[in-house]
């Protein structure tokens, strides 16, 4: 294989520490956890300790220290290798979840809200999505008011992942006015009076839980605001540009586990006397699978490099989202192809990755939307 232009020894050794963990600790056991619905906890503290949480995040509360967007994207690439997307959302969502308290937090909060996360004894969810709106952040209607020493929370949250394991919540809720100026940022903690949750049921990510937050004159202590009050919008927006790249990657990464899994049951299965690949109509569909997976990568390879030279592209970034979840949904359906019955069973890769395809489309903002915000940004 030729050398990658970007990437170290140090990278190459993070992938193969990544890879035993996802041999050993997740493989085994991802079709018991998506029977069950959830992961189990001691699987954050067994990624804490293989390097999995603390990427991208500072070295004195426990992080790498190195925000490298490389590393993120090798960890998507062998997390991805499960086949299961559920693993990927649930066990690093706090890479949504933690970042304000990384970047505005104060040292007593990233002591009790990230450093916890990082070392996998607590786990960290963002509760932005209303179900009234999505993406539409700045007209978001969860109220926070100011009384005394704590903040009172009324209204809720929908399609939130790890709702329901996470013990603190990064919730977006609004203590100003109108439109983007009055948001803020509050992380509400498990436990606390006035906010409950009920689980979600989806068509695929089974193992990753997702939740309906609601808040009922929760009194969350002032302490607890991560910023500046009616200062959490821009927080909001810096997160969606990171979260976007890594649904990108993952998107290939999945898209790749499907070229493997096709790859090697053609190879593999026996049709009138000859292997599966042996039929040119076979061939030419794994060939347009890694057509589309390289250019991808090839995106995907160089906007990670710019990022890292401190060049961020919204409109780059939405258009490479696109990209590689458009690029999965065909990859994914052509792998059921090829596997054709056997590709249909449930707890092959490529049945519940097919399955899983939409969600990265949707999450972190639809395609219609990355469509939009990319033309706006490119003054269409």
């Amino acid at each position: 294989m030729a050398p990658h232009p970007f990437l170290t020894e140090a990278h190459e050794a993070y992938r193969s520490q990544l890879r035993r963990f996802v041999q050993k600790e997740c493989e085994p056991y991802i079709d018991a956890w998506e029977r069950a619905g959830e992961l189990p906890r001691a699987l954050q503290r067994k990624a804490a300790e293989a390097g999995v949480l603390g990427i991208g995040f500072p070295e004195e509360y426990g992080g790498s220290g190195d925000n490298d967007p490389f590393y993120q994207s090798i960890m998507a690439e062998e997390l991805a290798r499960a086949g299961a997307g559920g693993l990927l959302a649930s066990l690093v969502s706090h890479r949504i979840g933690s970042p304000p308290v990384a970047a505005s937090g104060t040292h007593e909060q990233k002591e009790r809200f990230l450093r916890p996360v990082i070392e996998g004894h607590k786990i960290a969810a963002l509760a932005i999505t209303e179900p009234g709106g999505g993406s539409d952040v700045a007209s978001l209607r969860t109220t926070a008011r100011r009384e005394g020493d704590h903040y009172i929370v009324n209204g809720s949250k929908t399609f939130i992942t790890s709702g329901m394991r996470a013990d603190c919540i990064t919730v977006a809720v609004r203590t100003g006015g109108p439109g983007m100026g009055g948001v803020s940022l509050l992380v509400v903690e498990a436990g606390t009076p006035g906010f409950t949750r009920t689980p979600l049921e989806k068509m695929g990510w089974w193992c990753s839980d997702t939740a309906t937050l609601y808040f009922q004159d929760c009194r969350v202590p002032a302490q607890n605001i991560i910023g500046e009050e009616n200062r959490g919008f821009k927080a909001i927006m810096h997160n969606f540009n990171n979260e976007r790249l890594m649904l990108a990657a993952q998107a290939w990464a999945f898209g790749q586990v499907c070229y493997e899994e096709s790859l090697a049951y053609a190879r593999h299965r026996q049709t009138f006397g000859e292997p599966l690949v042996a039929r040119q109509v076979i061939r030419h569909k794994l060939v347009d699978m890694k057509m589309q997976l390289d250019a991808v990568k090839a995106q995907l390879d160089l906007l990670c490099w710019q990022v890292l030279q401190g060049y961020t592209s919204v409109a780059e970034i939405c258009l490479l989202k696109n990209l590689a979840t458009g690029m999965l949904e065909r990859v994914a359906g052509e792998a059921v192809q090829i596997l054709g019955g056997a590709g249909y069973l449930r707890g092959t890769k490529v049945e519940r990755i097919f399955r899983e395809t939409k969600v990265l489309s949707i999450g972190g903002g639809a395609t219609e939307i990355m469509k939009d915000l990319a033309a706006r940004q490119l003054a269409y």
